[in-house]
Formats: structure tokens, C-alpha cells, sequence
């Protein structure tokens, strides 16, 4: 399996997980020049922006540590971007998540970090 099928594969689970808590999808793969948005969704009236990872080892921390610094960074520029292209959600209140998935790819374990880190 490449790894862009990996990733929609992971994708596309991360998806099934939040709409069976509740999430409504707004968006999927919204790309900008500083990078792209997995997903955007609503919870209520917060607009989420999920960021999905898989990591076959978690020997380096697993898919949540992978969002480091630099990667918060890009995802909150892309958000900004979002935002500005869709001025009708710009007054939301907004959080990120990061949804991760580690271990053998056909029972991987999930862990949903809500609000994983904060800004908007």
C-alpha cells in the first residue's frame, strides 16, 4: 500500500471515529500554500481541525508526538488560511486535535488528543 493510500485509509477512520462522537465534517484535505487541513469539523458550535498521523513504531513517541512544533506551526497557518477562504466560520471558537493512530496497521490503537494544542 503506498503511502498516500495509508494515509487517506487513516484518514477516512479518523473520520468514522469523530462522526460517531458527534463531529460534523466541513472539510477534508483543504490545502494552502503553507500545507493542508486532514479535516475540519464542528462540534457544536467549535470548529475542529483534526490532524490524523499512523505510526507503524511508537519507538520515536508515536503519531501524537510527530506534531511537533514546526508541524503545529504549519497547521496554524493553513487554519488561518481556511479561515479567511470561509469568513463564515471565521467567528467560530476553534481547537486542534490529533487523532493518532500507532501500531500494526490492521488494529491499530487510536488515541483522540481534543485540543492538543491552542490557537485561533
Amino acid at each position: 500500500m503506498t503511502a498516500q493510500a495509508t494515509g487517506a485509509r487513516f484518514e477516512q477512520l479518523a473520520l468514522e471515529h469523530l462522526q460517531r462522537a458527534g463531529l460534523k465534517l466541513v472539510a477534508r484535505n483543504f490545502r494552502t500554500r503553507f500545507g493542508e487541513l486532514d479535516l475540519i469539523l464542528r462540534d457544536g458550535a467549535m470548529l475542529v481541525f483534526a490532524e490524523v498521523r499512523y505510526r507503524r513504531d511508537a519507538r520515536f513517541g508515536g503519531g501524537a508526538a510527530s506534531v511537533g512544533p514546526s508541524k503545529r506551526a504549519k497547521l496554524e497557518r493553513a487554519a488561518r488560511g481556511f479561515l479567511q477562504a470561509h469568513s463564515e466560520l471565521a467567528s467560530l471558537p476553534c481547537r486542534f486535535d490529533v487523532i493518532a493512530f500507532d501500531g500494526d496497521a490492521d488494529a491499530p490503537s487510536c488515541d483522540w488528543q481534543r485540543a492538543a494544542f491552542e490557537t485561533c
